[in-house]
C-alpha cells in the first residue's frame, strides 16, 4: 500500500514559513531541526513540510524553480478546507498572505478564496466537497 505522506515546500527561513503557517491556519508545530533547515507542521492526516532552498538544493542535482511573490504562483496549489472559508481567508491575509481570489460559491456550491503564502505559494481554503 502506498499513502501520501507530506508535502515539502522549498523556503527562504524554515522558522518564518512555520510561523506564518501557524498565525494563518492555526496549525502546531511538529518540529524544526536544530539548524533550521527543515520542519513540519501537524495538519492532519498530510503532513506539510518546510526545507530551506540551500538543503533542497543539495537534493536536487539540476536545481529548480523557487517560489516568489515577484513571479506568478506555480500551477499547483495547497489546499486547507473548512466549514468558514471567510474566517480562514480573512486570518490569512492578517498574517500577511497575499490575495488571489476573495471567497466565492462555485457553480456545484463549494466555497473556494485563493491567497499566496509570504514565500509565494499558491493556498486554497475552501469547504469540503461532498
Amino acid at each position: 500500500m502506498i499513502k501520501f505522506s507530506y508535502t515539502i515546500l522549498y523556503v527562504s527561513d524554515v522558522t518564518k514559513s512555520i510561523e506564518f503557517y501557524e498565525n494563518a491556519f492555526g496549525f502546531t508545530r511538529k518540529f524544526i531541526t536544530p539548524d533550521c533547515s527543515y520542519g513540519e507542521l501537524l495538519t492532519g492526516e498530510t503532513t506539510l513540510s518546510f526545507a530551506t532552498v540551500d538543503l533542497a538544493k543539495t537534493n536536487l542535482k539540476d536545481s529548480f524553480i523557487a517560489s516568489s511573490l515577484q513571479a506568478k504562483p506555480f500551477a499547483q496549489e495547497i489546499g486547507f478546507t473548512t466549514t468558514n472559508v471567510q474566517e480562514v481567508y480573512e486570518n490569512a491575509l492578517k498574517a500577511g498572505a497575499i490575495a488571489e481570489a476573495e471567497p466565492k460559491v462555485k457553480p456545484h456550491g463549494q466555497t473556494v478564496a485563493y491567497v499566496r503564502d509570504i514565500d509565494g505559494f499558491l493556498v486554497e481554503i475552501c469547504t469540503p466537497m461532498g
